[in-house]
Order: structure tokens, then C-alpha cells, then sequence
């Protein structure tokens, strides 16, 4: 686990990373929002809780982001990608 303390008080998997580093076309996990309450029930409302597989489909460098989970699409800004924490999903897994 990360130190919390590096982590804004989360405690992550070691392999976790903010979704505005994924690339486009990798599928990620949802793993953990740092932004409170507010951030998981904007993140509910969108159809992104935790746990939801996603597909970055687009992305612009320190920009928004577009992702995609089941038949639907999300953009994102820059400032809430860094906020939602990801693992990458291996191939093969489902």
C-alpha cells in the first residue's frame, strides 16, 4: 500500500494511478475518489462508481478526457481525472 499520508489520506493499492495518466485505449478499474462524498455521488450519478471497468477513448495532454463504460461515454475535465484512482484490468480478465 502507498503511504497514506502521499495519497491525501487514501489508502491504495501500490498499483493505482490517477485516471488523467491513463492512455487512450487502456481499460481501468475505479478503485478509489479522492474528493469526498461530493466526488463518489457525482461519480455514482455519471454511471462511474467504484468498481466500474472503463475505456479511455479520447484524451487532449493535462486536458479532458472521454471514457467509455458499457454503451455509454463520459467526459471527464482534468481536474476530476486526477481525482478518480485506477487500476489498469489485465487482459483476459473480465
Amino acid at each position: 500500500m502507498r503511504n497514506p499520508s502521499k495519497t491525501g489520506g487514501l489508502c491504495v493499492p501500490a498499483k493505482t494511478f490517477p485516471l488523467a495518466m491513463a492512455g487512450e485505449g487502456e481499460r481501468v478499474r475505479i478503485t478509489a475518489f479522492s474528493g469526498g462524498r461530493g466526488m463518489m455521488s457525482k461519480m455514482t450519478e455519471l454511471g462511474l462508481p467504484i468498481g466500474s471497468e472503463v475505456t479511455v477513448t479520447q484524451r487532449q495532454a493535462g486536458g479532458p478526457l472521454v471514457v467509455a463504460c458499457n454503451d455509454t461515454r463520459v467526459a471527464l475535465g482534468g481536474g476530476m481525472a486526477h481525482r478518480v484512482m485506477v487500476a489498469l484490468v489485465e487482459e483476459g480478465s473480465a
